[in-house]
């Protein structure tokens, strides 16, 4: 144990009297334990050169009994020892402080400070504070076990208190700044294992204040100031004004049908849900004022008045035809969110962020968007298409906004962007398709039926033969055409048995309407087991369903990234015109109600331009080599220079998906090509164990890929007794089944895979090579290029981490699988551009990683593998 900067001990003290046995749950106490150990003595031995060391005596056992989980009492404490030089010695003997047993375990979590009490005779009990800039470790005592604080200076009478508390305090040693020699590697994770990972104050903070709130690190250096120039920008943040003296009403409203409709789910949908909130508004003004409310959407409600609460009925119906549903709206009052917090926070009078207020500003904001456009994950979209966006294949671009909050060094600010995604058209069913299927037609249905399927399978439709709102879900198709549907019709008054009825007749006789495509199927709009069948000519798709970005062909999606890509004239225009905008985030009267105005002008900023890099790379005769990245173009050249550090790919194999296709792989042009590339940059390349040649089409058959890589592992194993290293994957194009591809190799094989496009790779371009053979390099462990000087701030560090973490989520309609949690560490220091990953599964929608304490534990002990380190101290810089 190192010492500490207080490794000056005092005389043991003396050992109190034993505590009185505590009374058991049904009968006398037992004996006092015995006086507490001198200075040398066996329970804190291992404290030895430091000052806080004395025990008092071990309390009595009180006799068993089992509701009694901690029954032991502390003994009373012992005499301090003396000694001149020990500044928190000074006094009588000091009473032990006085509490029952509890089972301590050794963690990373700190004591709370405690104001101590002076008592006559003894000093100042219970008043330890560790001295400033030193770590605090609980000593290990025995479960159920209470050991008596020692008495603090000379005292020559005997301490009277009872036994201390069950977890003793003490210092711990000051860290050795200079660099240790590395431990053997069981020492390492042993080490490791005794830390924990918890969300904890600093130590600094517990000197006076008992916040359990986690604080905001802030920047060391308030924001920067290196720079080689600096330029003016306008920044799309648009400063926010509020009222201090307002004060919003959080509401949590419940919304569900009154009586649950039969063979239908009990969720209402999200639309639903905003139709019967206004309905409820609508027919009493007077105590819902719509223009002073805001509505999540879903359960939250904030209003600038006072609403009543409790339980009210609504009725809403869908359309003029459709029966109207009684539903049971509960409002309840959660909170009253006072501006006047969020103006002290500003003023950093509190450090605590009131994240609660700003929820009720971001959807106080987000109200008059949500009346007017559609909503997709956070941005609000336009209903209307126009000419000039259309992508084809019954596709368009939408031209929307993102927004949000966010407290700055200025104030709040309202973050407005630009977001454009590509959507399906509102359309008739059957003329999607014949947009979307490329040679789709009416009359030759059975042809294409799988695709129709699995065009129109999920998606949102409304109808036209009756007049309604509600939308419906496509479940499929039916297995019979139009004309030859039969189904039961029922009599409400049940005096007549059910009858069998043609759905062309049904049609015709219930809403006079004749349907003129009769041997195509009809679309399946039914919930669960109940069915409904609509004639497709009578089915539009909603407006606002958004389309995949990577399920656009090759000219839709180059139309797409060239509109997302606007100049910056025109994207600030844009932001300008959206913030003007009566549909957007500052149209209408509602932020005016709570007392919120918007500076429409943007945030003029100046921004720094930092002044390139040194690199480190590899010289033409083994050398490290420096060089500086070309600050007007932003590239480095790679021209007779090698990586740093380059992985050999001994055991490789490459797999062609383009043999079939016209611009196929020339494979012995491509392996020459690569491998002198690899070999210029100091990378030793062998040649490839396996080749294997196959089709395009493979990609979206899950079953043949997986076999596919199974047959290439195989062959690999027969071949070589250690594992594939790499496998190159060659393509045609780009391809849905990429995800495929990576999902079945590196998850379910374990080999990482390298893609490339046949065109390109055929070509041989020195530059697109290089940046192949820097790809494959990273994938196996190597370091392409690194950094002459460390990073600001970790100058003097022998050990440091960076950690970065996000969750992914599954998709809006996805209600069962669960979200993905990932956390990745860089590994080596200073270099830092190796890193290992960790990905845990965890609750379905949940943004909190709740295993992040563990994911990151796991990274420290990689780290300490890779580094043969052992230190305590490892700076952890999160980013993500």
């Amino acid at each position: 144990m190192e010492r500490s900067n207080y490794n000056r001990s005092g005389r043991g003290g003396s050992g109190g009297r034993g505590g009185g046995g505590g009374r058991g749950g049904g009968g006398d106490g037992g004996r006092g334990g015995r006086g507490g150990s001198r200075g040398g003595g066996d329970q804190h031995q291992q404290y030895q050169n430091q000052q806080y060391y004395q025990g008092g005596g071990r309390g009595g056992r009180g006799r068993g009994d089992q509701h009694q989980q901690f029954h032991q009492s502390g003994g009373r404490g012992g005499r301090g020892g003396g000694d001149q030089h020990q500044q928190y010695h000074q006094g009588g003997g000091g009473q032990g402080v006085w509490g029952r047993g509890s089972p301590t375990y050794a963690s990373s979590s700190q004591p709370q400070a405690h104001q101590g009490v002076n008592r006559p005779g003894y000093g100042q009990v219970g008043a330890y504070r560790p001295p400033a800039g030193q770590v605090v470790w609980p000593s290990r005592t025995e479960t159920g076990e209470s050991s008596g604080r020692g008495g603090h200076g000379r005292g020559v009478a005997e301490g009277r208190g009872r036994g201390g508390s069950g977890t003793a305090w003490v210092t711990a040693p000051v860290p050795d700044q200079q660099q240790r020699a590395p431990e053997p590697l069981p020492d390492v994770i042993r080490d490791m294992k005794s830390l924990k990972i918890s969300e904890q104050p600093h130590p600094s903070s517990l000197l006076g204040s008992t916040d359990k709130h986690l604080l905001p690190l802030k920047r060391p250096d308030r924001g920067g100031g290196n720079a080689i120039y600096t330029v003016n920008l306008l920044v799309n943040h648009f400063p926010v004004k509020f009222n201090p003296d307002t004060i919003i009403v959080h509401y949590d409203v419940d919304i569900k049908p009154e009586i649950l409709p039969k063979g239908r789910p009990g969720k209402i949908p999200k639309s639903d849900l905003r139709m019967i909130r206004n309905k409820l508004f609508s027919d009493d003004p007077t105590h819902f004022p719509l223009s002073k409310t805001a509505y999540d959407g879903e359960k939250n409600i904030f209003s600038a008045v006072e609403l009543p609460t409790g339980i009210f009925n609504v009725e809403y119906s869908h359309g003029e035809d459709s029966k109207s549903r009684s539903y049971i709206v509960t409002i309840k009052l959660v909170n009253q969110l006072k501006f006047c917090k969020l103006k002290d926070y500003l003023s950093e009078n509190i450090l605590s962020m009131p994240r609660d207020i700003l929820q009720g500003m971001d959807v106080v904001m987000k109200e008059i968007p949500s009346r007017h456009r559609v909503s997709v994950g956070r941005g609000f979209y336009p209903t209307e298409c126009y000419k000039e966006d259309d992508l084809g294949g019954g596709i368009t671009a939408s031209r929307g906004i993102q927004h949000s909050l966010k407290p700055t060094s200025q104030g709040v600010a309202l973050c407005l962007d630009y977001s454009i995604l590509a959507f399906r058209k509102r359309l008739p069913v059957l003329d999607f398709l014949e947009e979307h299927i490329q040679g789709f037609r009416r009359n030759d249905f059975s042809r294409w039926r799988s695709d129709v399927m699995n065009v129109l399978e999920g998606l949102k439709v409304t109808v036209t033969h009756r007049i309604t709102k509600q939308k419906f879900y496509i479940a499929g198709l039916t297995e019979k055409n139009t004309r030859d549907l039969l189904f039961d019709v029922e009599d409400p008054d049940g005096n007549t048995p059910p009858r069998k009825v043609a759905l062309v007749d049904y049609f015709r006789e219930k809403y006079s309407k004749e349907i003129m495509y009769k041997d195509i199927p009809c679309l399946d709009l039914g919930k669960t087991k109940r069915k409904n069948y609509v004639p497709m000519e009578f089915c539009i798709l909603v407006e606002g369903q958004r389309y995949p970005k990577e399920y656009l062909d090759r000219n839709s999606a180059m139309l797409l990234k060239n509109m997302s890509l606007a100049p910056p004239n025109y994207r600030k225009n844009t932001i300008c015109e959206m913030v003007q905008a009566e549909d957007g985030p500052c149209g209408g009267d509602v932020i005016q109600n709570f007392g919120i105005q918007v500076v429409k002008d943007m945030t003029r900023a100046v921004g720094r331009v930092l002044g390139p890099p040194d690199l480190r790379l590899g010289g033409p005769r083994g050398n490290m080599d420096v060089v500086r990245v070309d600050k007007d173009k932003c590239q480095w050249n790679l021209v007779r220079r090698s990586v740093v550090d380059g992985k050999p790919i001994e055991r490789w194999a490459l797999l062609d998906f383009s043999s079939a296709d016209r611009f196929k792989l020339i494979p012995e042009n491509f392996i020459h090509n690569l491998s002198n590339r690899c070999r210029n940059l100091g990378i030793r390349v062998e040649d490839p164990l396996v080749r294997r040649f196959s089709q395009m089409r493979v990609l979206s058959n899950v079953n043949m890929l997986r076999q596919l890589f199974e047959g290439v592992v195989r062959e690999a194993n027969e071949k070589c007794k250690d594992r594939l290293q790499i496998i190159v994957c060659v393509m045609t194009r780009k391809d849905p089944g990429y995800k495929y591809l990576k999902w079945i190799s590196e998850t379910q094989i374990g080999v990482v895979t390298q893609c490339c496009l046949s065109p390109n790779a055929n070509k041989g371009n020195d530059q697109y090579l290089a940046n192949l053979a820097l790809k494959i390099n990273a994938k196996l462990g190597g370091s392409n290029v690194e950094l002459i000087k460390r990073l600001p701030r970790f100058e003097g560090e022998s050990h440091v981490m960076f950690v970065g973490a996000d969750v992914n989520h599954p998709g809006s309609r996805d209600s069962t699988c669960p979200s993905m949690a990932a956390v990745v560490a860089t590994v080596n220091w200073p270099a830092a551009n190796r890193y290992a990953a960790r990905v845990c599964p965890q609750a379905h929608r949940t943004e909190k990683i709740l295993n992040f304490g563990s994911m990151c534990l796991d990274l420290i002990h990689s780290y300490a593998q890779v580094n043969k380190s052992s230190r305590r101290k490892l700076w952890s810089s999160v980013m993500g």
